[in-house]
């Protein structure tokens, strides 16, 4: 028997803007405090999942099958369209039934026949495609999703009246046979789509079980984030749009038209997105995959957030080695695996969606236990263990003995993102989520001042290093070590009360700050550099009192600099005494990193009407020069004393100038691209030793990057620095040195 309803007359388009007006009137769009989540709920057994798709080779799917059955992984979405039954989709799609997954069979057109509708032909194809596909399967699959992006008529294809046709047979079929019918898949936060689909449904008496949205969090950059796109950076925290407050004002929406249920069936994070700030770009999928997920959950407004595909290039949990990437977003339809099954390859990302899904599914969720921005301290806890996830904000670091008790952090178990037991203690909590767990009955609260630590960046995903934090007889810092051995061998030679003052054999300079290198004693003949302030001018003696030490600067200006990609000297230690009134007692160390030549010398030497420097065409200096420039802004990095000086470079085998910056401790670091302003404010800095000619050149490359002309605006700061530099050697500190040295 055919279920139907009435139809409303009127144009579903002014309704759709009435009912949206409407919404906004009654403050349907207000969310006092959403930004935090809630406590007591319990986290669905079904709550992670993942896309697949079918390959043409056979062999994928016993893979696939595997993969999900070593990973613990029992819920997995499939999307199905014409002629998909007799085709490697089918036929994947009933080996999943027979080994018993949890599928969501997600029923969609393709592209040019949702372009078609609401034509009769178009309307007659998809109805008697859902007639046979709810008859064949329907009865064994979890839910049935339909539709998909349908906020993006460029991906979906769907007029407003060709997505109710669309909807109007998948309502009535669904309903016919007694399924869960989920939709109807909005993609990204845009909430007036919500509203508006789902007050037409209801005017129509057709709203879906399951109110479904792509919960994206990958224009934010990092989970926690604030949303930038709704109102600008300076404004987000007014707003307070983060991933959590997004979920539960989704839910209400919902909840408001009569579907309290949301389900999030797909989000990732793409590689290329993650790359044009940060490198270790699969690490840091992983570690946006397992913080997403725990918000998701800690949010109490989603049954389930499931993660896109599972293999793929771009932006899969397994990469299949195609990188060209198919016509239509994978978003919207998920086709096909493309690759060969001997080019496989697992990222980490999936352990780390692995060990969500086996520590927190079913478990309660405790709340949030920490304030303030930047550090995430989440409880959770279910018969057999409690569970806490820890982390930070990209960068950033926390010590563990400033979170917790000693008697709790001896007593806990620790696991890395990845659900890997530590065979070390961890003294960090960083970007890469830590899972802390202890019995089930334990009672364990944080320290009343747990928060980040002050000024400290970090580099977390060193290959083969772990960062340990010391406090230690007043003094306190990070060491960068391999393991515990490694940090045995270095502490008798880089700990503060052995380092003493700077030996008059390895001095290298003595001004503000002595610099001089030590025995690396990791590895004979080669040296560590150390800098220790020994000289503070008055004015800085009052202002620097409200700043990091001058180690730490320095430290956190090159991890800053070595976790975005860029070169800089390895760090290996900060030390800073603990209450020190006279700014000197701290200490930088890192490695001593050999180079050729400076980008002083270099513009100098085109300066003087030279056309080759070591080797290097004018040009050629100019055009490299000029890209690892537009790749340290481009990354987030004002510098702001990038003179030539602290640009040092050494030639490759190949020829490349390779760059490595020194001098790190004025950076300030964004997590977004420079504005021109700030760029211009560093490259005048570069520019400084060079003559017009050769400015012409740098910044014309530079700027036509940019899509930008060197107009006479964009000369005026070059010449303003000129005149400040003049009259700075002229009139100002220097000059009276100079005067008085005479």
């Amino acid at each position: 028997m055919t279920v139907s309803s009435p139809k409303p007359a009127g144009n579903p388009a002014l309704q759709m803007a009435g009912a949206l007006a409407g919404y906004s009137l009654r403050g349907g769009f207000s969310r006092p405090g959403g930004h935090l989540p809630p406590s007591g709920h319990v986290v669905p057994a079904d709550f992670a999942g993942v896309g697949v798709a079918a390959s043409d080779d056979p062999a994928v799917d016993a893979w696939i099958i595997a993969c999900l059955r070593e990973y613990g992984i029992r819920n997995v979405r499939l999307d199905f369209t014409y002629g998909d039954a007799n085709g490697p989709a089918g036929r994947l799609l009933e080996t999943l039934l027979a080994e018993g997954f949890r599928v969501v069979l997600h029923l969609l057109q393709p592209l040019v026949a949702a372009r078609q509708m609401p034509s009769l032909p178009a309307v007659g194809a998809w109805r008697e495609f859902v007639v046979t596909t709810l008859d064949r399967y329907g009865a064994r699959v979890a839910l049935v999703e339909v539709c998909s992006t349908v906020n993006r008529k460029r991906w979906a294809g769907y007029t407003l009246k060709g997505f109710l046709a669309l909807w109007d047979i998948a309502w009535t079929e669904t309903r016919a046979r007694g399924l869960t019918l989920a939709g109807p898949s909005v993609t990204d936060f845009e909430p007036p789509w919500n509203v508006g689909y789902l007050a037409l449904l209801e005017k129509r008496g057709q709203l879906p079980d399951i109110h479904t949205d792509n919960l994206f969090s990958e224009r934010c950059t990092e989970p926690e984030r604030y949303d930038h796109k709704i109102l600008g950076h300076r404004l987000a925290g007014l707003h307070k749009f983060n991933l959590l407050k997004k979920a539960a004002l989704l839910q209400r929406i919902g909840a408001d038209f009569g579907v309290p249920r949301l389900f999030s069936p797909a989000a990732f994070w793409t590689l290329p997105r993650i790359e044009r700030m940060l490198p270790h770009g699969e690490q840091k999928q992983a570690d946006y995959l397992s913080r997403y997920l725990i918000l998701c959950a800690a949010s109490g407004a989603l049954e389930g957030a499931w993660w896109g595909p599972l293999i793929c290039h771009r932006e899969g949990l397994v990469d299949d080695g195609v990188a060209r990437y198919p016509e239509l977003e994978r978003i919207t339809h998920y086709a096909a695996v493309t690759g060969r099954l001997a080019d496989f390859r697992v990222r980490p990302a999936l352990a780390a969606l692995a060990a969500f899904a086996r520590l927190l599914p079913g478990s309660r969720y405790e709340g949030r236990l920490n304030a303030g921005q930047g550090l995430e301290v989440h409880a959770f806890r279910s018969a057999e263990r409690l569970v806490h996830a820890v982390w930070t904000i990209n960068g950033r670091a926390a010590a563990l003995v400033d979170l917790y008790g000693a008697a709790d952090l001896a007593a806990a178990r620790f696991l890395d993102r990845d659900s890997g037991e530590l065979a070390e203690a961890p003294t960090l909590a960083s970007e890469a989520p830590l899972w802390l767990c202890w019995a089930a009955d334990r009672q364990v609260a944080l320290q009343p001042d747990a928060d980040l630590l002050p000024g400290v960046v970090i580099d977390r995903h060193v290959p083969g290093k772990t960062h340990h934090f010391i406090r230690d007889n007043g003094w306190q810092g990070i060491v960068l070590a391999a393991d515990r051995a490694e940090l045995e061998r270095l502490l008798p030679a880089i700990h503060p009360e052995r380092l003493g003052a700077p030996p008059r054999e390895s001095l290298l300079r003595k001004a503000r700050n002595a610099i001089w290198t030590i025995a690396d004693p990791r590895r004979a003949g080669n040296r560590l550099v150390v800098k220790q302030p020994v000289k503070m001018h008055l004015h800085k003696q009052f202002l620097d009192r409200f700043k990091p030490s001058k180690a730490l600067r320095s430290w956190s200006g090159t991890s800053d600099l070595r976790r975005r990609g860029l070169g800089a000297a390895p760090p290996v230690a900060y030390w800073e005494k603990l209450g020190d009134r006279s700014l000197k007692q701290n200490y930088y160390l890192c490695e001593y990193v050999a180079a050729e030549f400076s980008a002083r010398e270099l513009v100098s030497a085109f300066a003087r009407g030279e056309t080759s420097y070591a080797g290097i065409a004018e040009a050629d200096a100019y055009r490299q020069l000029g890209d690892f420039l537009l790749q340290l802004h481009g990354r987030g990095i004002y510098f702001r004393d990038l003179s030539g000086g602290n640009i040092l470079m050494r030639q490759e085998a190949d020829g490349r100038l390779a760059f490595s910056l020194i001098d790190t401790g004025r950076i300030h670091a964004l997590d977004r691209p420079l504005p021109l302003g700030q760029r211009l404010s560093d490259l005048t800095r570069v520019c400084n030793k060079l003559h017009w000619a050769g400015r012409e050149q740098l910044l014309g490359l530079y700027l036509a990057a940019l899509e930008r002309r060197l107009s006479w605006r964009l000369r005026l700061p070059f010449y303003l620095y000129d005149w400040k530099v003049i009259l700075k050697r002229n009139i100002g500190r220097k000059a009276i040195k100079r005067l008085f040295g005479r």
